[in-house]
């Protein structure tokens, strides 16, 4: 077992060759993979792809890139969405400070309607969040104190008071193929000590391809290479290690039904 948590299936890179995709990354030991949408337009050929394979499912959101883009997409909107069977989870929705590609309250907006989707359908919500650990922390705070719901911080690169933070809230973190970069020591840092029950590891292909494939188009066959890089970080047996975070990737995603 081993699970991509996090992946854009329909990108340019990937979408050409999709069906190939899927065999390589199942001949690797995938087991499970997360089609994420970061745009309504997405929505459709995001849930199509999980509808024709029985190991791939999807999200229903909104990137904060995109949140100047869809200001009429509300918790309404993502609930209503979220009943599709084959959506088990919100997002990837969150802020995005670094590019600032969308007005910052448009951004908290949006983020906080996929929060309230999340808490009315129970299903995990996908944060993003770059250079803007603050106001996230801040967000996801103020919002368990209307109730809880549940989610996981994609492609960690924050600092580790950030990860405690998260940890403490109560969210799960997902490590991508940066943390196999020689200049990511921090990240390593804070990778080695996630709590195993917590800890999901992701691709986000086509993007952050992991050493030994850096400058590729990355794919969810990557994520074996991930695993194996902190299987030996953290010292850990890499069987166990795929084999704990797919239960985890199937215990937040609870819709999956594994």
């Amino acid at each position: 077992m081993l699970a991509d948590s996090h992946c854009h299936l329909n990108y340019k890179g990937l979408v050409e060759e999709q069906q190939a995709v899927l065999e390589r990354a199942r001949v690797r030991g995938v087991t499970a993979m997360l089609n994420i949408s970061t745009r309504r337009s997405e929505w459709d050929d995001v849930i199509g792809v999980a509808e024709r394979e029985p190991d791939v499912w999807a999200t229903v959101g909104i990137h904060p890139h995109e949140a100047d883009k869809h200001p009429d997409v509300d918790t309404a909107k993502l609930v209503e969405r979220a009943q599709h069977p084959r959506v088990v989870g919100l997002g990837e929705s969150g802020l995005d400070y670094y590019y600032d590609r969308s007005d910052r309250e448009q951004q908290q907006a949006s983020f906080r309607a996929h929060i309230a989707a999340a808490r009315e359908t129970g299903l995990p919500l996908v944060v993003h969040t770059r250079d803007a650990e603050e106001d996230t922390a801040a967000i996801l705070a103020d919002e368990l104190g209307k109730g809880s719901y549940p989610g996981v911080i994609h492609c960690f690169t924050g600092t580790g008071a950030f990860a405690d933070t998260c940890l403490d809230l109560g969210f799960y973190i997902s490590i991508s193929g940066i943390v196999t970069f020689k200049n990511a020591r921090e990240l390593q840092e804070t990778a080695a000590r996630i709590p195993i029950e917590r800890l999901l590891i992701e691709t986000d292909a086509p993007f952050l391809a992991p050493v030994p494939h850096r400058g590729k188009t990355g794919e969810p066959s990557f994520v074996a290479d991930t695993a194996a890089f902190l299987a030996r970080l953290r010292g850990q047996d890499e069987t166990e290690l795929r084999e704990r975070t797919a239960r985890n990737f199937h215990d937040l995603f609870s819709k999956t039904g594994r």
